[in-house]
Parts: C-alpha cells; structure tokens; sequence
C-alpha cells in the first residue's frame, strides 16, 4: 500500500518533468524559426522603411487602396481557392483508393504520387507547357479526333496557371488526407454494413466526417502555398495574370522599389497568418493530434 501511494504522489512530478523535456526540444526549432525568418523579414521590412525618401505609411495607403493592389489580391484569393478546391476533388479518392488498395497498387499509387514531387518544380511546370501548347498533346488529339478545328488557348492565361498549379500542389493534399484515412478504424464501417446500411450511407455518415480533419488540414496547407506560388504563374500565366508573389518579383527586380515589394511580402505574410489563426480557433488540434 505504501509503495502504490508513492508511486501515485510521484507521477505528477514526472508528467511534468515529461512536459517539461517535451518543451525544451522546441526551443532549438523556435530559435531556428526566430534568426532565419522572422528577424530577416522583419529588418528587410524596417531597413526599406528607413531607406524609404518619402512617407512611407502614405505610400503604404496609396498602394493597398490601389485599383492595382486590390485586383492582383482578389485574383490571388480566388485562384487559389479555385486551386485548392480542385486540388481536394482530386486528391480525395486517389487518398481513399490508396487506403483500400493492397500492396503492388499500393505502392503503384505512392509512386505516381511521390516521384513526380521529387521533381523540380520548373520541370513540372515547363512539361505542363508542353502538354497545354497550341501543338500540345491535348489541342492534337482533340483536333485529331474532329472535336475542335482550331487549337484552343490554354496557356498563357488562367486556365493554364490554374491546371499547373493544381499538379504541383497535389501530393500534398494526398499525404495530407491519406495520412487521416490510414487511421480511420475499418471496423465501424463493417459494423455499418452488419446493420444493413448502404455503401453510400456509411461513406457519407461514418468515413467522410472521420476524414474531415484530413480535409481541414491538406485545404489548409494547399491554400496558404497557392497564395504565395510564383513560378507557375510566371511561367504559364499571362501578361496580365499578375499574382501577389508575382508582383513582388516586379517591384524588386523591375521596379527596384524595395519598400514596396517589402510592403506586399508582409502583407502576404500576415494573409497567412491570419488563415492559420483561424484554422487554429476553429479546429479541435488535440483530436487531430490524437491526444
């Protein structure tokens, strides 16, 4: 009886001690964080302040009330989201095959998703220009086969950005829901089937809701690298299909006018943040987290 009480009295003492050591390896990752992020963000921010001849919170108020600023940011929020909803319609059963598959298709599945993002980027991104071309594989079979005349536009412009972009940015809304659907216990789909339910009724009641977090999290993860994406909207887009991450390539290398390109990087960085906050205040992290 002695040693159970000791034993109980000595356990908060170690949960914390646990906690405590849990915490510390956080602190090489935060400092980390702090000196290669957020304090060089934050100087190129203040030194282009400082540097800047005029008034810089004017300029500031100029640029974001812009007819310029307001479009390139409207278009950013809706291409991404158009990117990051096509992104989850096919993610998501090519996530659920992978979770029903066995082994040789399986790994068949891993492979035509993961070797393609060990790619680089630029050569995804020029062999969708290919495909897209006025003689790409697409406008030659679909004139080949009598079902258009003339070659369709397809690059240039934002169909092309938006179907490259979405290529790119796939496999990480695949890992990211196949890594939730993995953990999802099969048997309450069988207990489901034991009671007479339909295939369709257990997907919608019981398998789509359990994958939800993997839905919350990949949306999340896509949205925010679709806001700030720049080379396959510089490539495969328009004169006029101007990003946020595009406009500020230009007003550094084009414009040279650092203070403001400084002023679109942080306002993209707060975008972030602030979708992130909340995702955050919105999404129960200890559940997903399986604590």
């Amino acid at each position: 009886m002695h040693n159970d009480s000791v034993l109980t009295a000595s356990q908060p003492a170690a949960a914390r001690r646990m906690t405590f050591n849990n915490e510390m390896l956080l602190y090489p990752v935060l400092a980390f964080l702090l000196i290669f992020f957020v304090l060089p963000i934050g100087w190129f921010f203040v030194k282009s302040a400082l540097d800047y001849d005029g008034n810089f919170l004017v300029m500031l108020l100029e640029t974001f009330s812009s007819n310029l600023f307001i479009s390139v940011a409207l278009k950013t929020v809706w291409l991404s989201l158009i990117v990051t909803l096509l992104a989850l319609v096919c993610a998501y059963p090519v996530a659920y095959t992978m979770t029903r598959s066995g082994s040789f298709r399986f790994t068949l599945i891993v492979i035509c998703v993961i070797v393609p993002y060990f790619t680089s980027i630029i050569v995804r991104t020029y062999s969708w220009m290919i495909i897209l071309g006025t003689r790409g594989v697409i406008n030659t079979v679909l004139i080949q086969i009598g079902l258009i005349d003339q070659p369709l536009n397809l690059m240039y412009n934002m169909v092309g950005v938006t179907i490259g972009m979405t290529y790119v940015l796939l496999p990480y809304f695949v890992l990211t829901l196949f890594s939730t659907m993995k953990g999802i216990d099969m048997w309450l789909l069988q207990a489901g089937r034991s009671m007479g339910a339909s295939n369709f009724y257990i997907f919608r009641r019981v398998f789509f809701p359990l994958s939800m977090p993997g839905i919350v999290s990949g949306f999340l993860i896509v949205y925010i690298l679709a806001v700030g994406f720049f080379i396959t909207p510089a490539l495969m887009g328009g004169p006029n299909d101007v990003m946020l991450a595009t406009l500020i390539q230009r007003n550094i290398e084009v414009s040279v006018n650092w203070p403001l390109a400084s002023a679109l990087a942080l306002f993209l960085l707060v975008i972030t943040l602030i979708i992130y906050a909340i995702y955050c205040k919105y999404t129960d992290l200890d559940k997903m987290l399986g604590k």
